[in-house]
This record gives structure tokens, sequence and C-alpha cells, in this order.
């Protein structure tokens, strides 16, 4: 078994020299279901770079000897592209109150020892000590169970969230296409999850 990762965090400008290493693992990572994704390290680090652009931002890095083998990002809301605030600003929400994560990925061989809360606990820390965001949120794709391509026994991550204290928004939705394994470019919906700080500490 691996050694039990380092969890450290960074932001801003100091993300760039991580940018490459996040683009190769969500490429490895997103191959697998629920994503399907096959893509580039090119156009990840294009993607990535909003990232090292937005002062606010975060990099949670999961680290085996040196080694990225996990990550977790979020930005503000404001510093993303339109494809990601769109939903919000259809429902009325101002952006500039959310903080956005943007995705959690950890190869297979680290999973279960707790990073996923780590990840969490790291991003929604730096959010809440920026004292100006309301809610936390993410986006997740909506696959239906019945998929032929969805794995024997796979578990999704809805119970996990809802403990983190998400709730999913059915109505708010993005819809984003990326190439997958065997299909091309394909457009799929990804429905957002909200936490409300300000509704919690009510």
């Amino acid at each position: 078994m691996p050694a039990t990762p380092e969890v450290r965090h960074c932001r801003g400008a100091d993300i760039a020299p991580w940018l490459d290493d996040v683009a190769r693992l969500r490429l490895a990572v997103f191959r697998d279901w629920p994503y399907l994704y096959e893509g580039d390290v090119a156009y990840e680090r294009d993607y990535l770079a909003a990232y090292a652009h937005s002062p606010d931002s975060v990099f949670v890095l999961a680290l085996d000897a040196g080694r990225v083998v996990g990550a977790s990002t979020g930005l503000p809301l404001a510093d993303d592209g339109e494809a990601f605030s769109a939903p919000f600003r259809a429902a009325g929400m101002p952006v500039e109150q959310v903080f956005y994560f943007g995705e959690s990925v950890l190869l297979p061989a680290y999973r279960g020892r707790g990073l996923g809360h780590a990840f969490f606990d790291r991003r929604e820390a730096h959010a809440r000590a920026l004292g100006r965001f309301r809610w936390t949120a993410f986006c997740a794709v909506d696959r239906v169970d019945d998929d032929p391509r969805r794995p024997a026994g796979h578990r999704g991550n809805d119970a996990f969230w809802r403990k983190r204290g998400y709730v999913r928004q059915p109505g708010m939705a993005m819809r984003l296409a990326w190439n997958e394994a065997g299909r091309g470019e394909v457009e799929n919906a990804l429905t957002v999850w909200l936490r409300d700080w300000k509704e919690e500490a009510a």
C-alpha cells in the first residue's frame, strides 16, 4: 500500500508550478466513470490557468514523495468562465458571493484514506477565511443509472456530499461538451450542489 500522502495547499500565482502535474492527473482520473473524458495536457493546462490568474484561488495537493497523486481546486466564481457562472446568474444568485470548487481528483490507490474530507476541509477553510462568500458550490455530471458504461458496483459521491452539507439544485445546471472515449465530443449536463453558510449560521 502506498504511503499516506502529504496534504498541502497553495493559492494564486503560487499555483503555476503545479499546473502540468494537475493537468496530467485530471486526464488520468477523468478517463474513468462518470466523466469518460479523453483530452490533452495542453487543453487542461489552459483550463487550469484561470486558477493561477485568480489571486484568491486554491489548489489542495496530495503528494507522495513529491509526486502529485491527488488535487482539489477552487476559486471565486466571478473569476471563472461564463459557462460556470451562468446557472447561478440565471437563478438570481450574486456570483461574487459564491466560491466555486472545480474538481477533486485522486488516484485509485490513495482512495479511502480520508483525503476527500481533507480536500473539502481545506477548500472550505480557504473560502471562509476570505470572508466574502455566502456559498460554496460545485457541479457534478449527470449520468443515468442504467448507462451501460457504468461500472458494476459503482458507488457515487452523493451521500458523502450531503453529509458535508451540500444540497443538489435540480433547477440549476450547465451544459459542457467534451471528448468522450469512443464517442467523440458529447454535450453533458452538470448539476449544481450548494452549501449555504449564512443559512447554517442563522
